[in-house]
Parts: structure tokens; sequence; C-alpha cells
């Protein structure tokens, strides 16, 4: 039951609509599929790499998909009618929908498959206008003359 109301900071804030919108659904519950299992790793800085365990999946039966910060990761099991009589099935072969959010700025830079393992990597580029960047004190005689401010004359003033 969510018994948070996020109304109020709806209202008086502007800009941080996406901050309320990842808290409000974090408040909902929906029962989450953990297939396949997954692994997220932080490779450097500003990268890191998504690792799932689809074993039994070739690479036509695996999507994946970027959509407004959501990563969606699809795999569709391909239906053998003529399949052997399993005693025992321990390698699941379903089809799935994995969803992870982004980040502002989160870019997929690729993805490969090998030994059941499909690898998707990710940066972060932060454009020119976002990254910090210093600015250059003026003084003495690096000040153009009409660059210069005026001041009141405070014998004037008097």
């Amino acid at each position: 039951m969510r018994t948070l109301n996020m109304d109020p900071f709806w209202r008086t804030s502007i800009g941080f609509d996406r901050l309320f919108d990842l808290v409000d659904e974090s408040l909902r519950f929906e029962p989450e599929d953990h297939y396949p299992p997954c692994n997220i790793v932080r490779t450097g800085d500003n990268s890191y790499r998504i690792s799932l365990a689809v074993a039994g999946f070739g690479p036509d039966q695996i999507g994946i998909t970027v959509d407004r910060n959501t990563l969606i990761v699809s795999g569709r099991a391909n239906d053998r009618p003529n399949e052997a009589a399993y005693l025992h099935r321990g390698i699941a072969g379903r089809s799935f929908d994995r969803r992870f959010k982004l980040a502002d700025y989160v870019e997929v830079k690729g993805a490969s498959l090998e030994n059941g393992l499909l690898q998707i990597d990710l940066q972060r580029e932060l454009p020119e206008s976002m990254k910090p960047r210093r600015i250059e004190i003026k003084a003495g005689q690096a000040i153009a003359a009409n660059d210069r401010v005026r001041s009141i004359d405070q014998a004037k003033v008097a």
C-alpha cells in the first residue's frame, strides 16, 4: 500500500519531475521477475557493463532497445515441437523481458554474446555544458580599459 503522497512535491518544484517519477515508481508494488540472472559492474569512472546469463539463446533471439532512459533486453525462446522428452530441465529457456533504468546521459555503446553471457557496455557522457569549468579571474594589467567597471567617486557623492 502506498502511503506517500507526491502531489505537493510536484506542485511546488520545477525540473525535478524525473526524480519524483523514480520515487513514485519505486513505491509501486509490482512483482519483478529476476530471469535471466545478471551482474552490473562499474568498469570505469563513467562506464558500466551489464552481464546477463542467457544460456540457450542465440543473437537472433535476443533484442536490445533503449526507450526513454529504459534499457529493455528481451529474449524469445524457440518453440520446438519435436524436442526430446526431458526428465529434468534445469536450464531455463523461457522468453523474458528485463528492464533497467538508465540515468541521464548514459548510452549503450555495444553488446556481445559469448559463452552464454550477453555483455552490454554502457557509457555516461556528459555534454560540455554540464561539465565543470574553471573561470579565469582577471586582475591588474589583464583587464582591458573598456572592461573596467566605473565606480562612484566618493568625493563627488559627499
